[in-house]
């Protein structure tokens, strides 16, 4: 009895076990260990459309690497990845909302860049505030301490109409209004309308005067000469005028905040 009881356990689990023989269960499976299974079983697939033969298709020739990347190219030929447009130039020459009027935005890349608004180095006996103004170079100074000055494009009167000398700016306006002189009057008819007599023209953007003007006294006499703005952007760093000096409006803005009361001019 005690023989059949320890034979019958034993014959129980090998009857049990005898149909997962073919699961390999208790067999390792040494196949796995194989060179040419693993090659079979982890070779790639590749996709092969149906009537295409992959021995025939020409493969694709390689492309020549560009030595030359056509970004932004400067006026000294040169190719960068940024944008030529100075974005602070942008900013200064932006619209600009003054008093009851909206000055329109310059087009900068139409204008040379030395003519735009710019600090530089500046060597001057003369002190900080006062207002140089080289007609040669077409350029508006106004004198910063140590050794710097602002410095601005402008526009000058034609030959036989400049007035140069030292004065002073005897007092600046905001949106002035214009009243050409009778001497201007009689050589320019079309502008009598807009005389004094007649009261001037309405401040404006189409005022010639633009957004401010400030007026050139020499022993406490008017010269009739202004530094004023002007609409007409593009008479920047020529001789056009009749005799003043002009400037962009948001320059000619810019430097009135910046001038003292009665300040020095020297215009050379």
């Amino acid at each position: 009895m005690n023989f059949l009881r320890r034979v019958f356990p034993i014959a129980g689990l090998m009857i049990a076990v005898a149909p997962l023989s073919g699961c390999n269960i208790l067999i390792p499976d040494v196949a796995a260990d194989s060179p040419a299974r693993f090659v079979q079983e982890t070779s790639p697939v590749f996709y092969q459309p149906p009537g295409v033969d992959p021995r025939r298709v020409r493969p694709i020739p390689d492309q020549p690497v560009p030595q030359t990347r056509e970004l932004y190219k400067t006026q000294f030929h040169q190719t960068y990845g940024l944008p030529v447009t100075n974005p602070l130039h942008m900013a200064m020459y932006g619209e600009l909302r003054d008093e009851d009027f909206t000055l329109p935005a310059i087009p900068v890349s139409r204008v040379q860049p030395q003519f735009l608004r710019q600090e530089v180095d500046y060597q001057t006996i003369e002190r900080p505030g006062t207002v140089v103004v080289d007609t040669k170079a077409r350029f508006l100074y106004f004198v910063e301490p140590n050794g710097k000055a602002m410095r601005y494009g402008v526009g000058l009167g034609r030959d036989g109409y400049a007035w140069s000398g030292r004065g002073v700016i005897q007092w600046k306006q905001k949106w002035p209004r214009w009243t050409p002189p009778v001497e201007m009057v009689s050589r320019q008819p079309e502008v009598r309308a807009f005389s004094a007599e007649n009261g001037g023209m309405n401040p404006g953007l189409q005022n010639p005067l633009g957004a401010r003007a400030m007026y050139i006294f020499k022993d406490g006499q008017d010269t009739l000469y202004r530094i004023h703005g002007t609409p007409d952007w593009q008479s920047i760093g020529k001789a056009t005028s009749s005799g003043c000096v002009r400037m962009l409006n948001q320059d000619v803005v810019d430097l009135y905040d910046r001038l003292p009361a009665k300040a020095e001019i020297v215009v050379m």
